[in-house]
């Protein structure tokens, strides 16, 4: 027991790793993000503040931070930059996320759609995308730019594949891996080939820090929609069913559907397509899961992913960056927060 309690904190380690090595200019990043979202318009004012405090683990700046580190960028502020760049693009998309799910909580605390409604927490969105492209023009880097603009054009669209396939408990497999590296996996992707670029590097590791990132997001994903239905681990800042009760098709439940009987089936279809779910419904489905034990199907699917991205890492000499970055890969999947 006590190994396993070991290798638990060892993976959990390398996330603050990252972020310890990069900790002078991840404060220099909120700093920036501060700066850039000051408004003279009060209510715009008022919603950014808050949405900053909400917090977050600011994954993609550091992986920007870090993959710039990684290939040996010293030559001056433009990580800091588009680090704050690729967060305020996360940022945006979680706003219009919560829109279109009625989110009420996200980390914790009420959404901003929640106190100031939809139509600001859209327009907020978008304002928080007009300054990431102000960012991305001052830069002046057209490969940046193009990549930038390119990833918030598949988020979008990744969004609107969620949409067509909302209820849809018999989604493909196939279809939900369009979805989150749309939405999920291209930023992550964008965030770590970033800083490859800010160094000028060869392509061969521009292109191998592309692959690692997209293949972290995707295990990324597929954990945190596990976690909706582990009830097993205890979690800190997360709700159990949060995206059940949206009425989000995940993995867990994709592959729940492929495994039970044809009643079961008519009953899941009837709970997603109604207009509310309740706790009982939860249950019913947790107790599914765990008889045909999902969740470490989920868990499985998504080795195949940490296995490309920690491979995709060979292409660069053994430095302390590499083997956080070999080590995060473990903890986009064993994390608990």
């Amino acid at each position: 027991m006590g190994s396993v309690i070991q290798l638990k904190k060892q993976i959990n380690n390398s996330y603050f790793q990252l972020k310890n090595s990069v900790e002078d200019k991840l404060v220099l990043v909120e700093e920036k993000i501060q700066s850039k979202l000051n408004s003279d318009v009060q209510l715009v004012q008022e919603m950014t503040d808050y949405h900053i405090k909400t917090g977050g683990k600011r994954l993609r700046a550091l992986l920007t931070l870090g993959s710039a580190k990684l290939c040996g960028y010293i030559k001056g502020p433009r990580d800091i930059n588009l680090a704050a760049c690729v967060e305020l693009i996360h940022s945006a998309t979680l706003m219009h996320d919560d829109v279109i799910d009625n989110g009420v909580l996200r980390r914790g605390k009420d959404t901003t759609n929640q106190i100031w409604g939809n139509h600001s927490s859209v327009l907020i969105g978008d304002y928080l995308l007009s300054r990431c492209f102000e960012m991305m023009v001052e830069d002046g880097n057209l490969e940046i730019l193009k990549l930038l603009s390119s990833t918030s054009s598949k988020i979008a669209q990744g969004e609107v594949l969620q949409l067509q396939h909302q209820a849809e408990v018999d989604m493909l497999e196939d279809t939900y891996l369009k979805i989150i590296t749309a939405k999920t996996a291209e930023l992550f992707s964008a965030s770590t080939k970033v800083g490859a670029i800010l160094a000028e590097v060869d392509d061969r590791k521009k292109d191998a820090l592309e692959f690692y990132g997209r293949n972290l997001g995707l295990t990324f994903q597929i954990a945190d929609d596990t976690l909706d239905y582990n009830s097993d681990l205890k979690m800190f800042g997360k709700t159990l069913g949060k995206d059940f009760f949206e009425g989000k098709i995940t993995l867990p439940v994709i592959l729940l559907f492929q495994k039970i009987e044809q009643s079961e089936k008519i009953k899941l279809t009837k709970i997603f397509k109604s207009e509310e779910r309740s706790n009982n419904d939860l249950d019913y489905i947790l107790n599914l899961m765990k008889t045909n034990k999902i969740i470490n199907e989920c868990y499985k699917k998504a080795d195949h992913y940490i296995n490309l991205a920690s491979n995709s890492l060979s292409a660069f000499n053994d430095t302390k960056e590499k083997k956080i970055f070999q080590e995060l890969t473990s903890f986009s999947l064993e994390r608990n927060f």
